[in-house]
């Protein structure tokens, strides 16, 4: 399967778990769609698909922001900014959750499970995950989960510098148009990345942090306690005060 077969697929299968059943095809009597000029290293087939599926004429109100994340999706799908990253990868991992929620939880990197499932935080770590959300009253529908990096690093090993920087701008366009109230960091990497900082996990836990205006919260990640089983009551505690900032304290 080609890069832009693969990238087609991934981008119609977003769009039907997000509940849209068709797209508008351009018939023999009808005007042809307008061109469209794809950003930087996105096929234009792709960019095309992306802007039919974002028909403005549709009810924004039906689809939230999702036609404008639809767009981002398909150049993360296309996107071979990192050759051995691209070269590697099933899949691209975008992102999964309610594009509404008030609270993103963000990650360093997808692993083997998100990169053959194509969704964040779906192996151990995100099944130890699960268990924290449901702790705080919440579900993974009621959040939205996300990466630094959208592409399995080879090994697992951590994103390199030049990677994160390649995907920064995802990034950033990503959380703004997600525009949450809240973001919790899980994991230094995590944290590193999105707050510009060198200062470890330990240091930068169990207090408010800001990015461009939204609260952050940083802790542990789920990998992480996995392997260190003692560091979950400190998580619970970064938890605690995530909760009581939101409004929704939990014992």
């Amino acid at each position: 399967m080609t890069q832009i077969h693969k990238s087609v697929v991934q981008l119609l299968e977003s769009l039907h778990a997000a509940g849209v059943e068709q797209v508008s095809a351009v018939g023999h009597d009808e005007s042809p769609a307008q061109p469209v000029d794809p950003p930087p290293g996105v096929p234009p087939a792709i960019c095309q698909i992306a802007a039919i599926s974002a028909d403005p004429s549709d009810d924004p109100s039906d689809h939230g922001d999702f036609p404008s994340l639809a767009v981002m999706q398909a150049e993360v799908a296309a996107c071979t900014l990192c050759p051995e990253l691209a070269s590697a990868r099933t899949q691209t991992v975008f992102g999964v959750g309610n594009p509404q929620a008030r609270l993103c939880f963000l990650g360093e990197a997808p692993g083997a499970d998100e990169d053959r499932q194509g969704e964040p935080f779906v192996g151990p770590a995100g099944q130890l995950l699960n268990k924290i959300l449901g702790a705080c009253r919440l579900s993974r529908e009621d959040v939205y989960l996300l990466n630094v990096l959208k592409c399995r690093p080879p090994e697992n090993r951590n994103p390199e510098a030049e990677e994160a920087q390649n995907c920064r701008h995802f990034l950033d366009q990503q959380l703004q148009l997600l525009n949450p109230e809240f973001i919790c960091c899980l994991g230094a990497v995590a944290a590193q990345n999105l707050l510009g900082t060198t200062s470890a996990i330990g240091r930068l836990r169990g207090r408010l942090h800001d990015y461009r205006g939204i609260r952050v919260v940083c802790t542990y990640h789920p990998a992480y306690l996995l392997r260190n089983p003692a560091a979950k009551k400190h998580t619970w505690d970064d938890m605690k005060l995530l909760m009581r900032e939101m409004g929704t304290p939990v014992d």
